[in-house]
């Protein structure tokens, strides 16, 4: 019997202190509710877990990103909505005017709705913005979407400019009309020469063919009569009386000789002969600017028509990239939300507390605390037996 060393009360001592620590854990992990509140409870695993938690966390704010970016493409897209309607407003305009029934009033009234719906577009491309950023001014071109955790994870995005002048309503070019003269046929010298619609170019009406040369029927001009040596055909020409004189004089001096003197005089006594009526054809005289869409007159009107036309399908082309990207981005969401989902589940398995299985543990520990008390009470009891000795 000793005393100075209770071996049995020391080993009671320390199984309790294992047992207190055990239950100090799991009260830690109950309380908490994580399986890993420090790198001593599990550092492999706390290294995989902070991990997941930075992939969720970005998958989480890369989504909150595309959706940011959905609801700009419906503030571009919504603007965009609206040029459209102005759009098809000015085209409503301009086939109203390009009827000759309006008189110069009315087509001075609906030019001054299309300058003021011109305006309209100017100022919806100056004035869109997203979070003080425009959006339809060209300025907003390769911008980026970060719609995921990791670098480079983008997608891109870029609005064209969307004013007047980049749908073409504005300095563009159109034809004015141009007076036209139809013939009929006409024989000279015994030789037949005969007016040919088919056979005239569409801009100058002056154009003929090599089968025409062969026939002797050419495309009437404002110029002259002349004889083709080659062909042995005279032939309507073009251009001024020069170096025709020769041609002419040449192979059939009585045509040369007869009007030598004064060409076009000639050929302009020939063409009254023959004519018979003329007409305006719109769109194939020269080329002149028109500042913005305007109907004074049905070639201005009808230039107007398809420049008009034109700006509806460059804004249709903008609108459909718009919502091609948007549904691309809502897709990106979903698929970022479903990521984050499992990821934030693989995580959970990592980190978080068993509660059931917690518990038991706790209730076992406990119960051992309970007993550790116990058995260390009765062995410290035991050096009580050396008093008897004593007395």
């Amino acid at each position: 019997m000793v005393v100075q060393h209770n071996l049995t009360a020391m080993n009671a001592n320390r199984q309790l202190g294992i047992t207190t620590s055990a239950q100090a854990k799991s009260s830690e992990k109950l309380s908490s509710g994580y399986r890993i509140n420090r790198a001593g409870d599990d550092a492999a695993g706390l290294t995989i877990s902070e991990k997941m938690r930075s992939q969720i966390r970005g998958l989480d704010k890369a989504s909150t990103n595309a959706e940011d970016g959905i609801s700009l493409i419906q503030s571009a897209e919504g603007a965009l909505n609206e040029s459209h309607s102005i759009l098809q407003r000015m085209n409503e305009l301009a086939v109203q005017g390009a009827n000759d029934t309006n008189q110069s009033i009315d087509r001075d009234a609906i030019n001054q709705e299309l300058n003021a719906l011109t305006s309209e577009l100017d100022r919806i491309s100056e004035t869109t913005q997203f979070n003080k950023q425009n959006l339809l001014d060209g300025t907003y071109q390769d911008k980026k979407l970060q719609v995921g955790a990791n670098g480079g994870q983008s997608i891109g995005i870029s609005i064209d400019k969307m004013d007047a002048k980049s749908l073409g309503l504005k300095d563009f070019n159109y034809a004015k009309g141009q007076n036209y003269t139809h013939y009929g046929t006409i024989v000279y010298e015994g030789t037949t020469y005969e007016y040919n619609n088919k056979l005239a170019d569409s801009a100058n009406k002056k154009a003929f063919t090599q089968a025409a040369r062969e026939t002797g029927k050419a495309a009437f001009t404002d110029d002259m009569i002349y004889y083709n040596a080659a062909s042995g055909k005279y032939i309507v020409g073009s251009g001024k009386y020069d170096s025709r004189e020769a041609a002419i004089s040449g192979g059939k001096a009585s045509l040369g000789a007869k009007y030598a003197a004064s060409a076009a005089k000639a050929w302009s006594a020939l063409k009254k002969d023959v004519a018979f009526s003329s007409e305006t054809v719109g769109g194939f005289g020269s080329l002149t600017t028109m500042n913005v869409p305007r109907v004074d007159d049905y070639n201005m009107a009808n230039a107007s028509i398809q420049a008009i036309q034109g700006a509806i399908n460059k804004v249709s082309i903008q609108r459909s990239a718009l919502g091609a990207l948007q549904n691309r981005l809502e897709h990106t969401v979903a698929n970022l939300d479903t990521v984050s989902e499992n990821t934030s589940a693989a995580e959970s398995r990592i980190r978080d507390t068993d509660m059931a299985d917690e518990m038991v543990s706790y209730s076992k520990n406990n119960i051992l605390a309970q007993a550790g008390q116990s058995m260390l009470a009765q062995a410290n009891q035991i050096n009580q037996g050396v008093l008897s000795l004593l007395q």
